[in-house]
């Protein structure tokens, strides 16, 4: 074996088990058919009142691949977040472990004495770490050279990625642009375009504050109404908030008697990128003369300052987990930036779903019916076959990566988006499992142990009208079926 971990538990030496006889088992799985569901799924599906077609599972056991069990798994399927598994396998293969974002701050001209005669460039390089407290490191970095002054303003470059402003002009994905999960990235993602909103209220009043308070930017509640409602119900009553240069008014309604602190995206992200370097200048005791656009850094810019990220297998552990769809996008189009062929294709996605299938085919897998579209699962048009994501995850779990994947796997009851799910004796703290879920759509996808420990990857989707609020169960169902296996 490629490594090696201590047996400390029960628990430990059947996931010992579960990733040796993946790394060291191998095999061709051969199609074979369940006649009809195992009869907890049945039930599961039955209470669920969603049609017993919208379910389709493939289930291998490593130790005899060809004992396959298939159900309608040559479907192209929404996978929801289990798209992200797509991502990260492709993602941990063709850029490494170590792969790794960065932020820089350039300057193509002369500074004499403490005065820089032209603009600073911020150029962005994915840096998944990019936030407030970088920012000011940065500059104070550059500060720490000798130079106060910036007379040519800021320049930011955002040109990695093809479109540099992917945001600009896309119809939003849902109700709810302005929240985390719906944020579209940039090559200089800087705090994920976030600003934290406090909100507090009694039976009279509301007072709300906007974090970090950059300059120009304010926050309005005289539009937003009190009413009566349990705290945990304050959606019930938020708007999205309108923004007219900077000052951003609250919409809507929310409780009496309540607080509440969420992160969103509601100013356009030059200028809170602006604003906040202005600032942080300032509170340098740097001065900064007007100007601040967006466009590319010269060729013969000089480094001045420089911030790396964490590696790509620390940031796909974050990613998976907590199924980040900002940080799997950004993870994406690293994927294409990094490509050899990122010039022939108009737009970097474009180039990372050439690298996808280009990994399909290095690996055998047939990519007909797969729809790549931002790499995430948080898409109308993402789809691929659960045959295709099986055959996906047993290769990368037969590589040299799979220590990589399955740490970063949501384990069932433990963490992750699988905290509070399979929770049973044959699956607790043992399977490891990506989630998804959408409104029509809900998948798990992953490794699981049967009762002599012995590792099955299993697929398992299903589409259908409010699947994501009924189909959950039955996905569980069909685990804790492989589990007792």
């Amino acid at each position: 074996m490629p490594f090696a971990m201590p047996a400390i538990s029960h628990a430990m030496t059947r996931t010992l088990s579960l990733l040796a006889a993946t790394l060291l088992l191998s095999g061709c799985a051969v199609v074979q058919r369940s006649p009809s569901l195992p009869p907890a799924v049945q039930q599961a599906l039955d209470a669920s009142g969603l049609a017993s077609d919208a379910l389709a599972y493939v289930a291998i056991p490593l130790h005899q691949r060809d004992r396959a069990l298939r159900l309608r798994d040559q479907q192209a399927m929404q996978p929801a977040s289990t798209m992200k598994l797509v991502t990260a396998i492709v993602a941990l293969d063709r850029l490494g472990p170590n792969a790794r974002g960065r932020t820089e701050l350039l300057a193509a001209d002369a500074v004499l004495g403490d005065v820089l005669n032209g603009p600073l460039y911020l150029r962005g390089g994915a840096d998944t770490d990019l936030d407030w407290g970088v920012l000011s490191t940065l500059l104070r970095r550059v500060r720490e050279q000798g130079v106060r002054e910036i007379r040519g303003g800021l320049v930011v470059d955002r040109t990695l990625f093809k479109p540099a402003r992917a945001d600009l002009g896309v119809p939003p994905f849902d109700e709810q642009p302005e929240f985390q999960y719906n944020q579209i990235p940039d090559a200089l993602q800087l705090n994920v375009n976030l600003l934290d909103v406090s909100m507090r209220s009694d039976a009279t009043g509301i007072e709300a504050r906007v974090f970090p308070a950059w300059p120009g930017l304010g926050i309005d509640t005289r539009a937003f109404s009190l009413f009566d409602a349990r705290c945990a119900d304050w959606e019930d009553g938020w708007k999205l908030p309108v923004v007219v240069a900077g000052q951003i008014q609250l919409q809507g309604g929310f409780p009496k008697n309540c607080s509440r602190s969420e992160k969103l995206n509601l100013v356009d992200r030059q200028l809170l990128t602006a604003a906040a370097v202005r600032q942080l200048w300032r509170e340098l005791g740097g001065e900064i003369g007007a100007g601040d656009i967006e466009a590319p850094t010269p060729l013969e810019a000089r480094l001045l300052a420089r911030h790396t990220g964490r590696p790509l297998a620390e940031v796909t552990r974050e990613l998976m987990k907590s199924s980040d769809n900002p940080l799997a996008r950004l993870t994406y189009l690293r994927l294409g930036a990094a490509s050899a062929k990122a010039a022939d294709y108009p737009r970097t996605a474009d180039a990372a779903d050439a690298e996808v299938r280009a990994w399909f085919k290095a690996h055998g897998i047939d990519d007909a019916g797969l729809v790549m579209d931002n790499g995430s699962g948080l898409s109308r048009s993402e789809r691929i076959k659960p045959a295709q994501l099986a055959a996906m995850l047993v290769a990368a779990l037969d590589g040299k990566l799979a220590p990589e994947l399955l740490t970063a796997l949501p384990i069932a009851g433990v963490d992750g988006t699988l905290r509070n799910r399979l929770k049973g004796p044959a699956t607790l703290g043992l399977a490891r499992l990506k989630t998804g879920t959408l409104n029509n759509a809900v998948a798990l996808a992953g490794v699981v142990p049967d009762r002599q420990n012995r590792p099955w990857v299993v697929v398992v989707m299903l589409n259908a009208p409010q699947a994501g609020k009924k189909g959950r169960p039955v996905l569980d169902a069909v685990i804790e079926w492989v589990a007792g296996q």
